[in-house]
């Protein structure tokens, strides 16, 4: 199996999002308290209607816990995501709505005479916080925000309170709110697919530091990156782990008689044919360098990975290699290394490998076109 890039982020923006809604929703619940306060101890009469201005308290106190311990799942599918966003926006949207019935009624009630200018500017201050606050969802916020502003301005209209100039003004800072919102949208959404760029900038910066550029394999670094880890994991859960090292043989020839082209596209070839044998999910494919290339088999025993081995030795022997720049096609053979992790002798990564690669070397001594165990 050739190394895969990490995917790209298409969660990126539905996670950004909902941590971003979490983070700013821990503290809401304080304000709303606040304002509440500030409202029921400047009225007339703050110890009358107790109900009301208790009542209302208690209702800011539910908000407030389900805002701040609804905490976003640990799993990042991208249903989970969606429907904590979905629940979380229906407390925003359920809040708002109270809120704005809230001062609403405090303004209907004849017996709560509680100051006109605080309140418009409640409706005013929370209003533009949410703009502020959530422009990741221009709708919804929207919502939030009509459902903020429309009661308290519906019964200022109703009972005349306050001049035409202060209602005019109201309007007119609604609409304001609305273009604000749409920049802030846009401001945010930039900035993600800012992020999302950089993210996938890295992930093929990433990709390329491990990647083969000739063959798309595997290379050495990762190679380095990887055996120790596999080693380890295998020291830890008692699992098989066997590695194959191959190597092209007499591949100076075919650059000299007929140039590096050729032989870059004899190395392709090669690869490609490695992908056809070794076709499992598991299997690992890298080109250490050179006319080298190895095959690291996690969860594979010797015994199973020998006639994978053999059969790429044979396959390769029995069928020259086609190559686009030669009319025929190039015969060619190579050598092999195969050996199993065994934690008594194999100490650490080098220990192994070395043991592995004089296996290759043997193979190669001993006539080339054959395999050997180490």
């Amino acid at each position: 199996m050739t190394p895969e890039p990490a995917a790209p982020s298409t969660r990126l923006s539905l996670w950004r999002e909902t941590s971003d809604t979490h983070i700013r929703s821990r503290f809401a619940g304080y304000y709303y308290l606040l304002a509440w306060a500030l409202l029921w101890f400047t009225s007339s009469d703050p110890w009358q209607n107790l109900w009301a201005w208790a009542g209302g308290s208690l209702l800011l106190l539910i908000f407030f816990a389900l805002r701040s311990r609804h905490r976003p799942s640990e799993r990042l599918d991208q249903a989970h995501l969606q429907r904590w966003l979905d629940l979380h926006w229906l407390v925003i949207l359920l809040q708002s709505m109270t809120w704005g019935l809230m001062l609403a009624g405090i303004q209907l009630h004849p017996e709560i005479v509680a100051s006109h200018l605080l309140a418009m500017l409640s409706v005013v201050v929370f209003g533009t916080a949410l703009a502020f606050t959530y422009p990741m969802r221009m709708g919804r916020c929207a919502l939030a925000i009509l459902l903020t502003y429309l009661p308290s301005i519906a019964v200022k209209f109703h009972l005349g309170i306050g001049d035409i100039g202060e209602s005019i003004a109201l309007v007119i800072y609604l609409g304001y709110l609305g273009l604000f919102l749409y920049r802030w949208n846009r401001e945010y959404r930039i900035g993600l697919e800012r992020e999302l760029r950089l993210l996938q900038h890295g992930e093929q910066l990433d990709l390329r530091s491990r990647t083969d550029a000739l063959t798309g394999l595997g290379n050495r670094y990762q190679f380095n990156a990887l055996l120790p880890s596999w080693l380890a994991n295998a020291r830890r859960q008692n699992s098989p782990l066997t590695l194959v090292l191959l190597d092209i043989d007499f591949f100076k020839q075919v650059n000299d008689q007929f140039g590096h082209r050729t032989g870059d596209l004899c190395l392709q070839a090669f690869a490609e044919r490695m992908n056809q044998v070794f076709r499992r999910d598991s299997d690992i494919l890298l080109r250490l360098g050179g006319e080298e290339f190895a095959v690291l088999m996690p969860d594979t025993a010797l015994e199973q990975a020998i006639p994978l081995a053999e059969r790429f030795r044979a396959t390769l022997a029995a069928q020259p290699l086609p190559v686009k720049a030669q009319v025929q096609e190039l015969p060619l053979t190579c050598s092999l290394g195969v050996g199993n992790f065994q934690p008594l002798c194999d100490d650490s990564a080098e220990t192994f490998y070395k043991r592995v690669d004089d296996a290759l070397y043997r193979a190669k001594a001993r006539g080339r076109n054959r395999l050997e165990l180490a």
